[in-house]
Protein backbone atom coordinates (compact mmCIF):
# COMPACT_ATOMS: atom_id res chain seq x y z
CA UNK A 1 0.00 0.00 0.00
CA UNK A 2 2.68 2.37 0.79
CA UNK A 3 4.79 1.78 -2.80
CA UNK A 4 1.13 2.25 -4.43
CA UNK A 5 0.85 5.39 -2.64
CA UNK A 6 4.20 6.75 -3.63
CA UNK A 7 3.81 6.11 -7.14
CA UNK A 8 1.34 8.67 -8.01
CA UNK A 9 3.57 11.33 -5.79
CA UNK A 10 6.30 10.66 -8.60
CA UNK A 11 4.07 11.29 -11.32
CA UNK A 12 2.55 14.63 -10.37
CA UNK A 13 6.33 15.78 -10.06
CA UNK A 14 6.76 17.63 -14.09
CA UNK A 15 3.64 18.93 -13.26
CA UNK A 16 5.13 20.89 -10.05
CA UNK A 17 8.46 21.81 -11.81
CA UNK A 18 6.39 22.92 -15.29
CA UNK A 19 4.44 25.48 -12.75
CA UNK A 20 8.13 27.22 -11.58
CA UNK A 21 10.02 27.75 -14.85
CA UNK A 22 13.81 28.01 -15.53
CA UNK A 23 14.95 30.98 -17.01
CA UNK A 24 18.36 30.00 -18.70
CA UNK A 25 21.09 32.72 -18.62
CA UNK A 26 20.96 35.89 -20.85
CA UNK A 27 17.07 35.26 -21.37
CA UNK A 28 14.67 37.72 -20.41
CA UNK A 29 12.11 36.69 -17.97
CA UNK A 30 8.70 36.51 -19.32
CA UNK A 31 9.99 36.20 -23.28
CA UNK A 32 10.12 33.03 -25.33
CA UNK A 33 12.92 31.30 -26.81
CA UNK A 34 11.93 32.30 -30.12
CA UNK A 35 10.96 36.16 -29.65
CA UNK A 36 14.95 36.49 -28.02
CA UNK A 37 16.17 34.91 -31.20
CA UNK A 38 14.36 37.42 -33.49
CA UNK A 39 14.70 40.49 -31.64
CA UNK A 40 18.80 39.46 -31.31
CA UNK A 41 18.84 38.65 -35.31
CA UNK A 42 16.90 42.10 -35.94
CA UNK A 43 19.50 43.86 -33.45
CA UNK A 44 22.61 42.57 -36.21
CA UNK A 45 20.61 43.27 -39.24
CA UNK A 46 20.18 47.42 -38.05
CA UNK A 47 23.74 47.07 -36.70
CA UNK A 48 25.02 46.07 -39.70
CA UNK A 49 22.87 48.78 -41.90
CA UNK A 50 24.21 51.44 -39.30
CA UNK A 51 28.06 50.49 -40.36
CA UNK A 52 26.99 50.15 -44.25
CA UNK A 53 25.08 54.12 -43.78
CA UNK A 54 27.99 55.40 -41.87
CA UNK A 55 30.85 53.70 -44.77
CA UNK A 56 28.26 55.63 -47.61
CA UNK A 57 28.93 59.09 -45.22
CA UNK A 58 31.83 58.75 -45.11
CA UNK A 59 31.94 58.31 -48.94
CA UNK A 60 29.86 61.19 -49.91
CA UNK A 61 31.54 63.71 -47.50
CA UNK A 62 35.01 62.27 -48.91
CA UNK A 63 33.30 62.92 -53.08
CA UNK A 64 32.02 66.12 -51.93
CA UNK A 65 35.16 67.53 -50.07
CA UNK A 66 37.09 66.51 -53.26
CA UNK A 67 34.52 68.41 -55.34
CA UNK A 68 34.68 71.77 -53.35
CA UNK A 69 38.29 71.43 -52.89
CA UNK A 70 38.73 71.32 -56.61
CA UNK A 71 35.30 73.12 -58.08
CA UNK A 72 35.01 70.45 -59.92
CA UNK A 73 31.51 70.43 -62.34
CA UNK A 74 28.52 69.41 -60.01
CA UNK A 75 25.67 67.81 -60.44
CA UNK A 76 22.67 69.40 -57.61
CA UNK A 77 19.72 67.94 -58.75
CA UNK A 78 18.32 64.67 -60.73
CA UNK A 79 16.78 67.23 -62.81
CA UNK A 80 20.08 68.69 -63.45
CA UNK A 81 21.34 65.61 -63.99
CA UNK A 82 18.97 64.81 -66.81
CA UNK A 83 19.68 67.63 -69.18
CA UNK A 84 23.01 67.59 -71.21
CA UNK A 85 25.10 71.07 -69.75
CA UNK A 86 24.89 72.82 -72.96
CA UNK A 87 23.12 71.95 -75.81
CA UNK A 88 23.85 70.17 -79.32
CA UNK A 89 24.69 71.88 -82.56
CA UNK A 90 23.34 70.24 -85.81
CA UNK A 91 23.36 70.61 -89.50
CA UNK A 92 20.57 71.05 -91.26
CA UNK A 93 20.29 67.34 -91.51
CA UNK A 94 20.74 66.42 -87.96
CA UNK A 95 24.33 65.24 -88.33
CA UNK A 96 26.39 66.37 -85.01
CA UNK A 97 28.56 69.46 -85.03
CA UNK A 98 29.08 70.12 -81.54
CA UNK A 99 28.13 67.88 -78.27
CA UNK A 100 28.61 67.65 -74.78
CA UNK A 101 30.36 64.52 -74.54
CA UNK A 102 32.05 62.16 -71.51
CA UNK A 103 35.66 62.41 -71.03
CA UNK A 104 38.41 61.89 -68.92
CA UNK A 105 40.72 64.43 -67.08
CA UNK A 106 44.39 64.36 -65.29
CA UNK A 107 43.65 66.46 -61.67
CA UNK A 108 46.26 67.17 -59.29
CA UNK A 109 44.66 66.11 -55.80
CA UNK A 110 47.51 66.73 -52.84
CA UNK A 111 45.04 66.00 -49.87
CA UNK A 112 44.59 62.68 -51.15
CA UNK A 113 48.00 61.26 -49.79
CA UNK A 114 46.30 62.13 -46.07
CA UNK A 115 49.03 64.05 -43.54
CA UNK A 116 52.28 62.56 -45.25
CA UNK A 117 53.57 65.94 -45.70
CA UNK A 118 54.43 65.32 -49.48
CA UNK A 119 51.62 65.02 -51.77
CA UNK A 120 53.17 62.14 -54.17
CA UNK A 121 54.81 58.94 -53.75
CA UNK A 122 58.03 59.97 -55.55
CA UNK A 123 58.83 63.30 -56.57
CA UNK A 124 57.94 66.28 -58.58
CA UNK A 125 60.78 65.65 -61.38
CA UNK A 126 60.08 61.92 -61.17
CA UNK A 127 56.44 62.54 -61.59
CA UNK A 128 57.18 64.88 -64.10
CA UNK A 129 59.45 62.71 -66.27
CA UNK A 130 56.38 60.15 -66.09
CA UNK A 131 53.82 62.59 -67.49
CA UNK A 132 56.18 63.71 -70.34
CA UNK A 133 56.03 60.17 -71.59
CA UNK A 134 52.79 60.09 -71.80
CA UNK A 135 52.37 63.32 -72.88
CA UNK A 136 54.86 64.16 -75.32
CA UNK A 137 53.79 67.69 -75.75
CA UNK A 138 53.95 69.11 -72.07
CA UNK A 139 56.87 71.36 -70.57
CA UNK A 140 58.28 68.80 -68.08
CA UNK A 141 60.42 71.37 -65.77
CA UNK A 142 56.91 73.67 -66.01
CA UNK A 143 54.92 70.30 -64.48
CA UNK A 144 57.13 69.62 -61.78
CA UNK A 145 56.87 72.96 -60.26
CA UNK A 146 53.31 72.35 -60.71
CA UNK A 147 53.24 69.80 -58.25
CA UNK A 148 55.87 70.79 -56.14
CA UNK A 149 53.74 73.28 -55.49
CA UNK A 150 50.85 71.48 -54.08
CA UNK A 151 48.01 73.25 -55.46
CA UNK A 152 45.48 70.96 -56.45
CA UNK A 153 43.72 71.95 -59.76
CA UNK A 154 43.68 70.11 -63.40
CA UNK A 155 46.44 68.89 -64.95
CA UNK A 156 45.00 68.52 -68.28
CA UNK A 157 41.62 68.61 -69.59
CA UNK A 158 41.31 65.93 -72.00
CA UNK A 159 42.86 62.49 -71.88
CA UNK A 160 42.17 59.41 -73.86
CA UNK A 161 41.75 56.17 -72.21
CA UNK A 162 44.55 54.43 -72.74
CA UNK A 163 46.50 57.55 -71.36
CA UNK A 164 44.53 57.37 -67.89
CA UNK A 165 45.45 53.67 -67.81
CA UNK A 166 49.07 54.79 -68.22
CA UNK A 167 48.62 57.56 -65.92
CA UNK A 168 47.34 54.73 -63.03
CA UNK A 169 50.48 52.74 -63.65
CA UNK A 170 52.87 55.65 -62.12
CA UNK A 171 51.18 54.41 -59.18
CA UNK A 172 50.38 58.25 -57.64
CA UNK A 173 46.97 58.40 -56.10
CA UNK A 174 47.37 62.14 -56.16
CA UNK A 175 47.00 61.87 -60.05
CA UNK A 176 43.16 61.50 -59.88
CA UNK A 177 41.05 60.90 -63.57
CA UNK A 178 37.95 62.44 -62.79
CA UNK A 179 35.06 61.42 -65.76
CA UNK A 180 33.12 65.01 -66.57
CA UNK A 181 31.58 65.99 -69.59
CA UNK A 182 33.31 67.96 -71.93
CA UNK A 183 32.28 70.08 -75.35
CA UNK A 184 33.38 67.74 -78.18
CA UNK A 185 33.08 68.52 -81.89
CA UNK A 186 33.01 65.01 -83.97
CA UNK A 187 33.62 66.47 -87.23
CA UNK A 188 37.36 67.73 -86.18
CA UNK A 189 37.85 70.87 -88.24
CA UNK A 190 34.92 71.34 -90.54
CA UNK A 191 33.37 74.46 -89.99
CA UNK A 192 35.65 75.31 -86.98
CA UNK A 193 34.99 79.29 -88.11
CA UNK A 194 31.09 78.83 -88.34
CA UNK A 195 31.27 77.09 -85.30
CA UNK A 196 33.69 78.49 -83.01
CA UNK A 197 34.65 76.49 -79.54
CA UNK A 198 33.95 77.31 -75.89
CA UNK A 199 36.42 78.21 -73.11
CA UNK A 200 35.36 76.45 -69.74
CA UNK A 201 33.07 79.22 -67.12
CA UNK A 202 33.75 81.34 -70.14
CA UNK A 203 31.57 80.21 -72.62
CA UNK A 204 31.92 79.92 -76.24
CA UNK A 205 33.79 82.03 -78.39
CA UNK A 206 33.93 83.56 -82.02
CA UNK A 207 31.23 81.13 -83.86
CA UNK A 208 27.55 80.23 -83.16
CA UNK A 209 28.45 78.83 -79.69
CA UNK A 210 29.21 82.85 -78.95
CA UNK A 211 26.07 83.61 -81.13
CA UNK A 212 24.00 80.69 -79.65
CA UNK A 213 24.98 81.35 -76.19
CA UNK A 214 22.47 81.79 -73.70
CA UNK A 215 20.14 79.50 -76.15
CA UNK A 216 22.89 76.51 -75.96
CA UNK A 217 23.61 77.17 -71.63
CA UNK A 218 20.01 77.70 -70.30
CA UNK A 219 18.41 75.18 -68.51
CA UNK A 220 15.08 75.81 -70.68
CA UNK A 221 16.09 75.03 -74.21
CA UNK A 222 19.80 73.55 -74.34
CA UNK A 223 17.66 70.36 -74.27
CA UNK A 224 16.76 71.12 -77.92
CA UNK A 225 19.41 70.62 -80.82
CA UNK A 226 20.16 73.59 -82.58
CA UNK A 227 20.21 73.00 -86.43
CA UNK A 228 22.00 75.48 -88.23
CA UNK A 229 21.81 76.29 -92.00
CA UNK A 230 24.87 74.24 -93.14
CA UNK A 231 25.18 70.40 -94.96
CA UNK A 232 27.55 68.71 -93.47
CA UNK A 233 28.21 67.20 -96.76
CA UNK A 234 28.70 70.15 -98.65
CA UNK A 235 30.38 71.27 -96.64
CA UNK A 236 32.93 68.87 -96.27
CA UNK A 237 32.81 69.19 -100.42
CA UNK A 238 33.54 72.63 -99.92
CA UNK A 239 36.63 72.58 -97.75
CA UNK A 240 38.10 69.57 -99.88
CA UNK A 241 38.04 71.52 -102.98
CA UNK A 242 39.32 74.96 -101.79
CA UNK A 243 42.05 72.92 -99.70
CA UNK A 244 43.26 71.52 -103.14
CA UNK A 245 43.27 74.58 -104.74
CA UNK A 246 44.98 76.60 -101.94
CA UNK A 247 47.72 74.09 -101.86
CA UNK A 248 48.05 73.08 -105.92
CA UNK A 249 48.98 77.26 -105.98
CA UNK A 250 50.39 77.83 -102.88
CA UNK A 251 48.18 80.59 -101.43
CA UNK A 252 48.23 82.41 -98.47
CA UNK A 253 44.20 80.80 -97.53
CA UNK A 254 40.96 80.81 -99.27
CA UNK A 255 37.21 81.55 -98.84
CA UNK A 256 34.45 79.57 -99.89
CA UNK A 257 30.47 80.26 -99.89
CA UNK A 258 27.88 78.19 -100.88
CA UNK A 259 24.48 79.99 -100.50
CA UNK A 260 20.79 79.43 -101.29
CA UNK A 261 19.53 81.94 -103.46
CA UNK A 262 15.84 82.04 -102.48
CA UNK A 263 16.15 81.49 -98.41
CA UNK A 264 19.54 83.12 -97.82
CA UNK A 265 20.82 80.64 -96.43
CA UNK A 266 24.47 79.39 -95.90
CA UNK A 267 24.67 75.98 -97.40
CA UNK A 268 28.61 75.78 -96.03
CA UNK A 269 30.83 78.41 -95.04
CA UNK A 270 34.90 77.72 -95.01
CA UNK A 271 37.85 79.35 -94.33
CA UNK A 272 41.54 78.16 -94.57
CA UNK A 273 43.79 77.36 -93.05
CA UNK A 274 41.24 75.98 -90.37
CA UNK A 275 41.68 75.48 -86.54
CA UNK A 276 40.72 72.28 -84.26
CA UNK A 277 38.14 73.34 -81.97
CA UNK A 278 38.77 70.30 -79.93
CA UNK A 279 41.83 71.85 -78.82
CA UNK A 280 41.14 75.51 -79.06
CA UNK A 281 40.51 76.68 -75.31
CA UNK A 282 41.38 80.08 -73.34
CA UNK A 283 44.77 80.90 -74.94
CA UNK A 284 42.64 80.89 -77.91
CA UNK A 285 44.05 79.16 -81.61
CA UNK A 286 45.93 79.89 -84.50
CA UNK A 287 43.90 80.98 -87.75
CA UNK A 288 40.62 81.54 -86.15
CA UNK A 289 40.20 84.51 -88.82
CA UNK A 290 37.44 83.97 -91.12
CA UNK A 291 38.08 85.22 -94.54
CA UNK A 292 34.66 84.56 -95.85
CA UNK A 293 33.30 87.12 -93.30
CA UNK A 294 35.62 89.12 -91.91
CA UNK A 295 38.48 89.79 -94.31
CA UNK A 296 37.67 92.56 -96.66
CA UNK A 297 39.22 92.42 -100.52
CA UNK A 298 39.20 94.50 -103.43
CA UNK A 299 36.93 91.57 -105.38
CA UNK A 300 37.78 93.09 -108.78
CA UNK A 301 36.02 91.91 -112.07
CA UNK A 302 33.56 90.27 -110.35
CA UNK A 303 32.01 93.16 -109.55
CA UNK A 304 31.30 93.81 -113.60
CA UNK A 305 28.21 92.15 -114.13
CA UNK A 306 27.10 94.24 -110.51
CA UNK A 307 27.46 97.31 -112.53
CA UNK A 308 25.75 95.85 -116.13
CA UNK A 309 23.04 94.67 -114.33
CA UNK A 310 22.37 98.18 -112.06
CA UNK A 311 23.14 99.77 -115.72
CA UNK A 312 20.11 98.06 -117.73
CA UNK A 313 17.83 98.66 -114.42
CA UNK A 314 18.26 101.83 -114.77
CA UNK A 315 18.18 102.22 -118.19
CA UNK A 316 21.64 103.36 -119.65
CA UNK A 317 22.49 100.27 -121.20
CA UNK A 318 18.75 99.72 -122.85
CA UNK A 319 20.31 97.69 -126.55
CA UNK A 320 22.18 95.22 -125.02
CA UNK A 321 23.95 94.97 -128.90
CA UNK A 322 25.36 98.74 -128.48
CA UNK A 323 29.27 99.22 -129.05
CA UNK A 324 31.02 100.50 -126.62
CA UNK A 325 34.62 102.58 -126.86
CA UNK A 326 37.03 99.90 -125.98
CA UNK A 327 39.87 102.18 -125.48
CA UNK A 328 41.87 103.08 -122.93
CA UNK A 329 39.96 105.78 -120.42
CA UNK A 330 41.91 108.98 -119.91
CA UNK A 331 40.48 110.22 -116.61
CA UNK A 332 42.75 112.61 -114.23
CA UNK A 333 45.75 111.53 -113.73
CA UNK A 334 45.25 108.06 -114.68
CA UNK A 335 44.45 106.06 -117.57
CA UNK A 336 42.31 102.92 -117.23
CA UNK A 337 43.13 99.80 -119.61
CA UNK A 338 42.34 96.36 -120.25
CA UNK A 339 45.27 93.41 -119.61
CA UNK A 340 45.13 92.92 -122.93
CA UNK A 341 43.77 95.04 -126.63
CA UNK A 342 40.36 93.79 -126.85
CA UNK A 343 39.32 95.36 -130.43
CA UNK A 344 37.89 99.15 -130.71
CA UNK A 345 34.82 98.40 -129.68
CA UNK A 346 32.78 95.88 -127.42
CA UNK A 347 29.41 95.75 -126.57
CA UNK A 348 27.81 94.82 -122.65
CA UNK A 349 28.08 90.88 -123.39
CA UNK A 350 31.18 90.99 -125.04
CA UNK A 351 32.63 93.08 -122.30
CA UNK A 352 31.70 90.89 -119.71
CA UNK A 353 33.07 87.68 -121.15
CA UNK A 354 36.15 89.14 -121.84
CA UNK A 355 36.32 90.88 -118.90
CA UNK A 356 37.10 94.81 -120.11
CA UNK A 357 37.71 97.43 -118.01
CA UNK A 358 37.57 100.01 -120.47
CA UNK A 359 34.01 99.40 -121.48
CA UNK A 360 32.93 98.65 -118.12
CA UNK A 361 33.84 101.98 -116.39
CA UNK A 362 32.41 103.87 -119.29
CA UNK A 363 28.95 102.19 -118.47
CA UNK A 364 29.85 103.21 -114.81
CA UNK A 365 30.70 106.99 -116.05
CA UNK A 366 27.48 107.11 -118.16
CA UNK A 367 25.82 105.55 -114.97
CA UNK A 368 27.01 108.39 -112.63
CA UNK A 369 28.20 108.02 -109.61
CA UNK A 370 25.21 108.71 -107.56
CA UNK A 371 23.13 106.21 -109.46
CA UNK A 372 25.88 103.17 -108.85
CA UNK A 373 26.71 104.22 -105.39
CA UNK A 374 22.66 103.72 -104.48
CA UNK A 375 23.24 100.23 -106.37
CA UNK A 376 25.87 99.23 -104.05
CA UNK A 377 24.25 100.62 -100.68
CA UNK A 378 21.15 98.37 -101.86
CA UNK A 379 22.91 95.31 -102.16
CA UNK A 380 25.11 96.01 -98.72
CA UNK A 381 27.77 96.62 -99.37
CA UNK A 382 28.59 99.62 -97.60
CA UNK A 383 27.74 98.10 -93.92
CA UNK A 384 29.32 95.10 -92.51
CA UNK A 385 27.76 91.74 -93.85
CA UNK A 386 24.13 90.54 -92.51
CA UNK A 387 25.03 87.03 -91.06
CA UNK A 388 24.61 86.18 -87.24
CA UNK A 389 28.63 85.80 -86.46
CA UNK A 390 30.43 88.18 -84.34
CA UNK A 391 33.45 88.37 -86.98
CA UNK A 392 32.08 90.89 -89.50
CA UNK A 393 34.74 92.75 -91.36
CA UNK A 394 33.45 96.58 -91.63
CA UNK A 395 33.48 97.81 -96.00
CA UNK A 396 35.89 100.28 -97.30
CA UNK A 397 33.79 102.40 -98.79
CA UNK A 398 34.70 105.36 -100.21
CA UNK A 399 34.44 108.14 -98.38
CA UNK A 400 32.36 111.20 -99.18
CA UNK A 401 30.82 111.95 -102.76
CA UNK A 402 32.26 109.52 -105.55
CA UNK A 403 34.03 111.32 -107.65
CA UNK A 404 34.17 109.98 -111.30
CA UNK A 405 37.33 108.04 -111.08
CA UNK A 406 36.25 106.39 -107.64
CA UNK A 407 33.00 105.74 -109.75
CA UNK A 408 34.70 104.19 -112.83
CA UNK A 409 37.26 101.38 -110.62
CA UNK A 410 34.31 100.90 -108.13
CA UNK A 411 32.63 99.86 -111.52
CA UNK A 412 34.94 96.88 -112.33
CA UNK A 413 35.97 96.33 -108.77
CA UNK A 414 38.64 98.53 -107.68
CA UNK A 415 38.01 101.16 -104.73
CA UNK A 416 35.98 99.28 -102.82
CA UNK A 417 36.79 96.42 -100.48
CA UNK A 418 34.27 94.02 -99.10
CA UNK A 419 33.72 90.03 -97.89
CA UNK A 420 33.08 87.38 -99.89
CA UNK A 421 29.97 86.48 -98.10
CA UNK A 422 28.68 90.26 -99.41
CA UNK A 423 29.63 88.99 -102.97
CA UNK A 424 27.61 86.01 -102.49
CA UNK A 425 24.59 87.69 -101.84
CA UNK A 426 24.44 90.49 -104.51
CA UNK A 427 25.05 87.52 -106.83
CA UNK A 428 22.04 86.06 -105.15
CA UNK A 429 20.01 88.77 -105.87
CA UNK A 430 21.32 88.87 -109.35
CA UNK A 431 20.56 85.67 -110.39
CA UNK A 432 17.24 84.99 -108.17
CA UNK A 433 14.88 87.43 -109.91
CA UNK A 434 16.34 90.93 -107.96
CA UNK A 435 14.97 90.13 -104.36
CA UNK A 436 18.23 90.83 -101.68
CA UNK A 437 18.00 88.93 -98.40
CA UNK A 438 20.47 88.53 -95.81
CA UNK A 439 22.11 85.63 -95.24
CA UNK A 440 21.82 83.55 -92.40
CA UNK A 441 23.31 80.34 -90.52
CA UNK A 442 20.20 79.32 -88.94
CA UNK A 443 17.84 76.69 -90.69
CA UNK A 444 14.78 78.18 -91.95
CA UNK A 445 11.29 76.84 -92.13
CA UNK A 446 9.71 77.50 -95.66
CA UNK A 447 7.13 80.35 -93.20
CA UNK A 448 10.54 82.44 -91.67
CA UNK A 449 12.36 82.79 -95.27
CA UNK A 450 12.66 87.05 -95.31
CA UNK A 451 10.75 88.61 -97.68
CA UNK A 452 13.55 90.34 -98.55
CA UNK A 453 13.87 94.00 -100.86
CA UNK A 454 14.19 94.54 -104.57
CA UNK A 455 17.12 95.55 -105.77
CA UNK A 456 16.61 94.67 -109.41
CA UNK A 457 14.03 93.69 -111.61
CA UNK A 458 13.14 90.71 -113.26
CA UNK A 459 13.87 91.13 -116.28
CA UNK A 460 17.40 92.79 -115.71
CA UNK A 461 17.80 89.15 -113.79
CA UNK A 462 16.81 87.33 -116.28
CA UNK A 463 19.22 89.56 -118.40
CA UNK A 464 22.16 88.40 -116.32
CA UNK A 465 21.39 84.96 -116.05
CA UNK A 466 22.03 84.87 -119.47
CA UNK A 467 25.25 86.60 -119.72
CA UNK A 468 26.72 84.92 -116.56
CA UNK A 469 26.11 81.76 -118.46
CA UNK A 470 27.58 83.02 -121.94
CA UNK A 471 30.71 84.13 -119.34
CA UNK A 472 30.99 80.39 -118.73
CA UNK A 473 30.61 79.25 -121.79
CA UNK A 474 32.72 81.43 -123.78
CA UNK A 475 34.50 83.64 -121.79
CA UNK A 476 36.67 84.01 -118.42
CA UNK A 477 34.98 81.30 -116.59
CA UNK A 478 34.99 78.21 -118.87
CA UNK A 479 37.51 76.36 -116.56
CA UNK A 480 34.11 76.49 -114.08
CA UNK A 481 31.92 75.11 -116.62
CA UNK A 482 30.72 72.13 -115.67
CA UNK A 483 28.88 69.39 -117.89
CA UNK A 484 25.21 69.23 -117.02
CA UNK A 485 25.00 71.52 -114.15
CA UNK A 486 24.52 74.81 -116.44
CA UNK A 487 27.10 76.96 -113.99
CA UNK A 488 27.31 80.44 -115.02
CA UNK A 489 29.32 83.15 -113.08
CA UNK A 490 32.25 86.01 -113.21
CA UNK A 491 36.21 85.84 -112.18
CA UNK A 492 37.84 88.31 -110.54
CA UNK A 493 41.84 88.89 -110.22
CA UNK A 494 42.49 92.20 -107.96
CA UNK A 495 45.73 93.35 -106.53
CA UNK A 496 46.08 93.67 -103.03
CA UNK A 497 46.42 97.34 -101.47
CA UNK A 498 48.69 98.07 -99.03
CA UNK A 499 50.33 100.87 -97.49
CA UNK A 500 52.07 101.73 -100.52
CA UNK A 501 49.50 101.39 -102.49
CA UNK A 502 48.66 98.05 -105.20
CA UNK A 503 51.14 95.19 -104.35
CA UNK A 504 51.76 94.00 -108.44
CA UNK A 505 52.50 90.52 -106.89
CA UNK A 506 49.93 89.51 -105.03
CA UNK A 507 46.32 88.69 -106.25
CA UNK A 508 43.44 88.30 -104.45
CA UNK A 509 41.54 85.90 -107.26
CA UNK A 510 38.00 85.01 -106.92
CA UNK A 511 34.77 83.52 -109.02
CA UNK A 512 31.52 84.54 -108.53
CA UNK A 513 28.75 81.93 -109.89
CA UNK A 514 25.07 80.28 -109.51
CA UNK A 515 23.75 77.06 -110.47
CA UNK A 516 21.87 76.12 -112.51
CA UNK A 517 21.57 79.27 -114.17
CA UNK A 518 17.87 78.60 -115.99
CA UNK A 519 16.98 78.20 -112.67
CA UNK A 520 19.45 79.10 -110.04
CA UNK A 521 19.27 77.60 -106.98
CA UNK A 522 22.55 78.21 -104.92
CA UNK A 523 25.24 80.81 -105.59
CA UNK A 524 29.15 79.76 -104.88
CA UNK A 525 32.00 82.01 -104.41
CA UNK A 526 35.56 80.77 -103.84
CA UNK A 527 37.98 83.54 -103.20
CA UNK A 528 41.75 82.39 -103.45
CA UNK A 529 44.39 84.87 -101.31
CA UNK A 530 47.83 85.58 -103.04
CA UNK A 531 48.01 82.17 -105.61
CA UNK A 532 51.13 81.64 -106.84
CA UNK A 533 51.59 80.29 -110.91
CA UNK A 534 52.22 76.74 -110.46
CA UNK A 535 52.22 73.76 -112.81
CA UNK A 536 49.01 72.87 -111.54
CA UNK A 537 48.00 76.38 -112.71
CA UNK A 538 49.81 76.82 -115.87
CA UNK A 539 52.07 79.25 -114.42
CA UNK A 540 48.79 81.94 -113.85
CA UNK A 541 47.79 83.33 -110.85
CA UNK A 542 44.52 85.04 -112.16
CA UNK A 543 41.14 83.84 -111.34
CA UNK A 544 40.30 82.10 -114.65
CA UNK A 545 43.34 79.72 -113.35
CA UNK A 546 42.93 79.36 -109.79
CA UNK A 547 39.24 80.07 -108.67
CA UNK A 548 37.43 78.83 -111.23
CA UNK A 549 38.14 75.75 -111.96
CA UNK A 550 37.69 75.23 -108.37
CA UNK A 551 33.80 75.65 -108.54
CA UNK A 552 34.25 73.62 -111.95
CA UNK A 553 35.50 70.30 -109.40
CA UNK A 554 33.56 71.85 -106.61
CA UNK A 555 29.73 71.87 -108.01
CA UNK A 556 29.74 68.39 -109.67
CA UNK A 557 30.09 67.07 -106.17
CA UNK A 558 27.69 68.84 -104.21
CA UNK A 559 24.71 69.44 -107.15
CA UNK A 560 23.05 65.90 -106.24
CA UNK A 561 23.36 66.72 -102.40
CA UNK A 562 22.22 69.52 -102.79
CA UNK A 563 19.29 68.06 -105.30
CA UNK A 564 20.60 69.01 -108.66
CA UNK A 565 21.30 66.43 -110.96
CA UNK A 566 23.28 67.16 -114.28
CA UNK A 567 20.99 67.51 -116.89
CA UNK A 568 22.41 67.84 -120.79
CA UNK A 569 19.37 68.48 -122.08
CA UNK A 570 18.59 71.63 -120.12
CA UNK A 571 19.79 74.77 -120.16
CA UNK A 572 19.05 79.17 -119.91
CA UNK A 573 18.27 80.32 -123.24
CA UNK A 574 20.97 82.48 -124.43
CA UNK A 575 19.50 82.40 -128.35
CA UNK A 576 19.12 85.98 -128.68
CA UNK A 577 22.36 86.70 -127.38
CA UNK A 578 24.22 84.06 -128.52
CA UNK A 579 25.27 85.82 -131.89
CA UNK A 580 26.60 89.11 -130.23
CA UNK A 581 29.51 86.93 -128.44
CA UNK A 582 32.37 86.14 -130.19
CA UNK A 583 33.32 82.68 -129.54
CA UNK A 584 36.95 83.10 -129.68
CA UNK A 585 37.58 85.39 -125.99
CA UNK A 586 39.52 84.41 -123.65
CA UNK A 587 41.36 85.47 -120.19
Amino acid sequence: MNMMAAFPARLSAPAHHAAIPVVPAGRLPGVTLRAQLLWSARLRVLWLIAGFALIALIALLRIVSLGLGGQAPQRTSLEEAMVPPRGEITDRNGAPLARAFPAYALWFEPSAMGDTGSPLVHSPEEVAAGLKKIFPDIDEARMARRLASGKPGYLRRRILPEEANRVFALGEIALEIPRESDRYYPQGTLAAHVLGYVVENKGGKIGMEEVLEERLSSRASRTDPVALSIDVRVQGALEDELRRGMLATNALGAAGIVLDVDTGEVMAMASLPEFDPNTAGAAGAPNVFNRATNGVYELGSTFKPLTVAAAIDAGVVRDLGRQWNAAPVPVGRRTIKDSHPLGPSLNAPQALVHSSNTVTARIADELGPEKLRRAMMDLGMDRRPFIELPGKGKPLWPKGAWSRVTNMTVGFGHGLAVTPLHLASAYAAMVNGGIWRPATLMKLAPADVPQGRRVFKESTSSKMRQMLRMISLYGTGRSANAPGYRIGGKTGSAEKAGAGGYNKTALVSSFAAAFPMDAPRYVVVVVVDEPKGTVASSFQRTAAFTSAPIVGKLVPRIGPMLGVQPDDTRDVDISDLRYLVDRSGGE
